[in-house]
């Protein structure tokens, strides 16, 4: 895949129409937090069939489990789904944070889709995945945020054949409104010879208004603003075999029951480039329209040399991402979706890339591109987010060359 098709190109329309209809007029009530995304969202569902058609897949899939037969699909995940991809960039140079919101919502149920039991999965997913309800992925903590597993502190133990969980999450997007949150803790069996970094991770399903249960109030943030992320408290909830994911403890060959977590951050980290596209499109459009318009001595500055080096290398970064993305979306079909290696490797680039080019078409706007009227402000803001959620560039270094020294 090297360029969109003619039937993505209508959909890509479709959903600029839809755009420019239902969230640009309401950029502002999105960034003050005055206005939840999941209206807009369930409303954006609707209009593109997405949720007859998620939920028509998922009964789909649920009947060929029942019958124990292979379930459908090619396992690259939304990856192969070009549809969901322009969904994802056109928005996101728009109103990023009501990506993000139905990103992670969508996470959760990916999490409940690959762990859960056919029963599970009836339960939570149908809701779910037609954005009825909202769902929220808790892995992040106050003091474990790059070292998720080693360093979480929230527990569970257990009590009789229930569990009880005690703790607290942070960062959480969508914590303040979730109906349906996926909970990763630690087993406490009380043996104070077993390291606290080496316990068995468990993974459970709470539904908003257990007793509890807390959902804390959204965060002030420097950008994202139209994404609500705030802090989940857990008070002695108790929790039923049934909400532990796969209603069971034995993780295989896993030890610490991490892989259901490094498979969410993988999709989270290879979805980064597809936002890092949509930010770095709509950069680009609205640089290209004010060289075009803007004068200075007699010359729009489209013509300057020093402008024009701005926006080559803002195109140079655009083919760059959006070639990542298409790789990711013919791997994906070809039912070999990436590494986690690579993953962030792709999030490391497109990140980066993203920020840097924000910021240039904040420069390249000069004095009105500190004004939030101009919207390039707004777009760096949320740019710079992407350096940090889904695993701070920094860690992601790491992540990368691992991969690298393990071959």
């Amino acid at each position: 895949m090297f360029e969109w098709s003619e039937e993505d190109l209508m959909i890509r329309d479709a959903l600029r129409g839809f755009i420019d209809k239902e969230v640009r007029p309401h950029i502002d009530e999105l960034e003050s937090g005055k206005l939840p995304p999941y209206d807009i969202a369930r409303k954006l569902y609707k209009t593109f069939g997405v949720d007859k058609m998620a939920l028509e897949a998922l009964e789909k899939e649920l009947e060929a489990e029942a019958k124990g037969e292979k379930k459908p699909g090619g396992g690259g995940g939304n990856m192969a789904d070009t549809t969901f991809l322009l969904l994802n960039t056109e928005i996101a140079g728009v109103s990023l944070g009501i990506i993000a919101s139905m990103g992670v919502s969508s996470l959760t149920a990916g999490t409940i889709r690959s762990r859960g039991t056919l029963a599970q999965k009836k339960r939570w997913l149908p809701e779910l995945v037609t954005m009825e309800k909202v769902g929220s992925w808790a892995i992040t903590e106050p003091d474990s945020g790059s070292d998720a597993i080693g360093g979480m502190k929230s527990t569970v133990r257990r009590d009789g054949e229930d569990y009880i969980l005690n703790g607290n999450k942070t960062f959480i997007t969508n914590g303040p409104y979730a109906d349906t949150i996926v909970v990763f803790a630690k087993l406490d069996e009380g043996n104070p010879d077993v390291d606290k970094r080496n316990r068995k991770v468990l993974t459970f399903v709470l539904d908003s208004g257990m007793e509890g249960l807390t959902q804390g109030k959204p965060f002030k943030k420097m950008g994202m603003m139209s994404s609500p992320t705030g802090e989940l408290f857990f008070d002695n909830v108790r929790l039923t075999k049934d909400r532990l994911l796969g209603e069971t403890e034995d993780t295989g060959a896993d030890s610490r029951g991490s892989e259901g977590a490094k498979s969410g951050f993988t999709a989270e980290r290879v979805g980064i480039a597809a936002l890092s596209l949509g930010i770095i499109n709509e950069c680009l459009r609205l640089s290209v329209d004010y060289a075009k318009e803007r004068t200075l001595w007699g010359k729009n500055i489209g013509q300057f040399q020093l402008i024009q080096l701005k926006l080559a290398e803002m195109e140079i970064a655009r083919i760059n991402v959006q070639n990542m993305v298409f790789s990711a979306v013919e791997r994906a079909k070809a039912g070999k979706p990436l590494s986690l290696s690579e993953a962030s490797a792709m999030k490391l680039y497109s990140s980066k890339a993203a920020t840097d080019v924000a910021m240039e078409a904040v420069q390249l706007f000069g004095g009105n591109g500190y004004m939030a009227e101009y919207r390039v402000e707004q777009l760096a803001r949320d740019a710079k987010s992407l350096m940090i959620y889904a695993g701070s560039n920094e860690v992601q270094v790491g992540h990368v060359a691992k991969g690298l020294l393990a071959k």
